[in-house]
């Protein structure tokens, strides 16, 4: 029987990460962010108690690129889509893992419609809470996360995904075979020096690449031909994939993209190495124009545009072929995306699949909890962005570093000043994420977030609770 359990706490709290340069991707510039850490207990019908925790920045202007709004508002809106999940939380009986995550969501992004917090952003309060949730469900029956997710121990079925059984979804829960080594794929992000792409590759062995895309196609083609001549002059077997952060801004322009990479001989060997491009489109352009014959050219995916259950099979009518598994959009979306892509390439549907981004995990819980997830998957290759920007563990109390590197020594390694993600070979290893109880970490969650503060939100006051 699937385990039922309340939620009896939730401590919200964050602390600042500071970037060690800037980060630019779509139209902003990141120096830095705001990391929520999320504590939680639940108790389950016989009485017991657990805890949980997790991490995961609040970056601003990405789950809300409203001009409109200063980068400051777009992480507050974070913050409340966290208060209000936790109201709901609090509130919801006995039930199981995803009982409780389904039962809430419509309710949560309707709340936050009503304080003008779209979708995408709205759902990192429930991402959040669901991580902690499971990292304590998990700990309670003794088991890790690979084993929990193939006993579906979280209790995941169809009430969100109609297009989708039952059956299916048990069924890929209980094949999958995790990784257990993960080919780092490095973000070059807009203002990123290109000569920078030796150094990256003399010290970690990296040869796949994320490369950020402007949404001029001009622009665009010749910075990649500068990256395709310095990666070519390396002499590196490598892979890439382009992220346009919703850059482009009509299908001419997007066409003019694809055009060059298939024409222009300056980027002749593109095709022989890109996976896939991602997000070319502006979120609600995404639903009004379909690839057509830019689908035939190369594999798109969905990123930005995938705030709903219902995304996945809509952009594959469009002409997409993936979509992104990341934590802060929800664990259990990815899970059941994941389940789609099997079923629909085991039936011959459309070839699909689904990818691993990164756009918010730092060492630590962040980067633990998303490789695992990733891992399940049996995903070969994920953009770890968080080793790049920042130093490691730099940002956490010396203690609670020490903690993580003594309980997952092959993930981490004692750099030039922090403790540091350990990428050799161009990959990072994993084995101690599995064999303890949690999920994806073997530090007490009463540890995590010795720097951290208590998450306020000053929008609680105009929306009410």
């Amino acid at each position: 029987m699937t385990p039922r359990f309340v939620v009896r706490d939730i401590a919200l709290n964050e602390r600042p990460v500071t970037f060690e340069h800037p980060f630019r991707f779509g139209a902003i510039t990141v120096n830095g962010a705001p990391e929520a850490v999320v504590l939680v207990e639940i108790e389950f019908e016989d009485g017991r108690r657990s805890a949980g925790a997790t991490a995961e920045l609040m970056v601003p202007k990405w789950f809300n690129k409203d001009p409109k709004l200063s980068p400051d508002d777009t992480i507050a809106q974070l913050r409340c889509a966290l208060h209000f999940a936790r109201e709901l939380y609090l509130k919801h009986p006995f039930d199981t893992a995803f009982g409780l995550h389904a039962a809430c969501y419509d309710h949560q992004i309707a709340r936050c419609a009503r304080a003008d917090i779209p979708a995408l952003a709205a759902g990192y309060g429930p991402a959040e809470l669901d991580k902690a949730i499971l990292d304590a469900l998990l700990r309670a029956q003794g088991m890790d996360i690979f084993d929990g997710l193939n006993s579906n121990v979280v209790g995941l079925d169809a009430r969100l995904t109609p297009d989708i059984d039952n059956a299916i979804i048990e069924n890929f829960l209980a094949l999958r075979n995790p990784t257990s080594r993960i080919l780092i794929r490095h973000t070059v992000g807009m203002l990123d020096p290109l000569d920078g792409l030796a150094v990256v590759h003399a010290e970690s062995g990296c040869r796949y690449f994320k490369i950020k895309l402007s949404g001029d196609p001009v622009a665009d083609r010749d910075r990649l031909a500068s990256i395709i001549e310095t990666l070519t002059d390396l002499g590196v077997d490598y892979r890439l994939t382009l992220d346009a952060n919703e850059q482009y801004q009509s299908h001419e322009a997007l066409a003019a993209l694809v055009d060059a990479l298939l024409n222009d001989e300056a980027l002749e060997t593109v095709a022989q190495h890109l996976l896939y491009i991602e997000q070319p489109l502006p979120r609600e352009k995404t639903w009004d124009m379909p690839l057509g014959n830019l689908g035939k050219s190369f594999a798109f995916i969905i990123d930005e545009a995938d705030s709903s259950y219902d995304a996945f099979p809509r952009a594959i009518k469009l002409g997409y072929r993936g979509v992104s598994s990341k934590s802060c959009k929800g664990i259990y979306k990815s899970l059941l995306n994941g389940a789609r892509a099997a079923c629909w390439n085991a039936m011959d549907i459309a070839r699909a699949f689904v990818t691993a981004e990164d756009l918010t995990c730092q060492a630590g819980l962040a980067i633990q909890q998303d490789t695992a997830l990733v891992a399940f998957h049996g995903i070969v290759h994920a953009e770890r962005n968080g080793h790049h920007y920042v130093d490691g563990f730099s940002n956490v109390a010396d203690v609670e570093a020490q903690e993580f590197l003594s309980a997952h020594p092959d993930l981490y390694e004692q750099g030039k000043g922090a403790i540091k993600l350990a990428v050799r070979d161009g990959a990072i290893k994993f084995g101690s994420l599995s064999g303890a109880p949690g999920f994806a970490s073997g530090v007490d969650p009463r540890h995590v977030g010795q720097k951290a503060t208590q998450i306020q939100s000053e929008m609680l006051k105009d929306y009410g609770t």
